[in-house]
This record gives structure tokens, sequence and C-alpha cells, in this order.
């Protein structure tokens, strides 16, 4: 089986995701000890700790719209080299998140105040869901990626009161309204 250029990179720059989270000192997986394929706790210590949570529909999605501005500006690149490159930006976004800028603003402008960043077991398992939604948008019709994008962020919202859309604007410019609402969640 021979494996495309594009691909072959997209797993090195997961490999070496991996690599620079584990000398930035963040922690395998857990600290509890153990791995869990779904955590739905938000408000808990070990929320982006584990394989999935509710914020892997937000990486999914990321993916949705890689595959979007890719084909918009890159549309001559082979998928390979197109998902390479989302990778590469996924890649960025996971070990900016994971410093203590992002940590703290995280803690500050949100509700997020157990929050001390992901596991690395559970950034990569955000590079591979926004790898996944890549692959979605690239075989569904673009009005069912964009019935999947809607539908995803109305259900986590309702689930949780966050999401992407809400993430992004409590990251940039936090509305103490959101923070409030997201704030009195039912248990």
């Amino acid at each position: 089986m021979k494996i495309s250029r594009g691909i072959l990179l997209t797993l090195l720059i997961l490999a070496g995701t991996i690599a620079t989270l584990y000398f930035m000192g963040r922690e395998p997986i857990c600290k509890c000890g153990f791995v869990k394929l779904w955590h739905g706790i938000v408000q808990s210590s070990e929320n982006s700790q584990h394989i999935t949570d509710w914020y892997t529909p937000s990486h999914i999605l990321h993916g949705l719209i890689f595959f979007f501005v890719t084909w918009v500006f890159f549309s001559k690149w082979t998928f390979g080299m197109r998902l390479a490159l989302s990778m590469a930006v996924e890649a960025a976004w996971e070990i900016l998140e994971n410093t203590d800028l992002i940590i703290n603003r995280y803690r500050e402008a949100t509700i997020s105040f157990d929050y001390f960043g992901d596991s690395i077991l559970n950034s990569a398992s955000d590079m591979a869901a926004m790898a996944a939604g890549f692959y979605l948008a690239s075989k569904l019709p673009v009005w069912a990626t964009i019935a999947l994008f809607i539908i995803a962020e109305i259900f986590v919202m309702y689930m949780i009161r966050d999401g992407l859309i809400l993430n992004i604007i409590m990251l940039l410019y936090p509305l103490e309204i959101i923070r409030e609402w997201q704030g009195a969640i039912p248990k």
C-alpha cells in the first residue's frame, strides 16, 4: 500500500506535535491514571484529558472549515497536501492552546476554571478529529457539510452552553453575558 506524500506529511506533523507537547511538559494521559474513551463532565479537572469530550465536535468542525478554505485557496493541491496543511494549522493551535498564555486566558475569560491544558492523548485525538472532519467534508455534499456544522454547534451549545463559535468569542472578546449564561449550566 502506497502512502501519498501528503498523508505521510500529515502523520509526521502529528508525531512532531506529540513530541513537542511532551517536551513542553504536557501530561501524556490524565493525571487520574487511566484513559476513558469519553469524558462528558465539562466542569472537571478531567476535561480535555481523555480521548473524546464535549470539545471533540469543535475539532471535527475545524476539519470542515479547513477543507473549505483549502478547497477555495489551494484547489490544485492534492487531498493529502491540503490535509497536511490543515494538520499543520491544527498542530499550531494544539501547541498554542497548551501554553500558559492560552491556558490562563481560558481560565480568566471563560468558565473553565479547572482547565490546565490538554493531555497529549487528548491533543492527538483532537487532531485526529480534525482529520475526520476534513475527510467527511471531502465526501459529503456541501449542504450536508453545512447542516452538520449547524447541527453540531447547536447540539453542543444546548448540551454544555459552549461550542466552537462561543469558544472563539470568549477567547477573543469575552462577553460577561455569555460567561454568566455559561456559568448557569444545569446540574
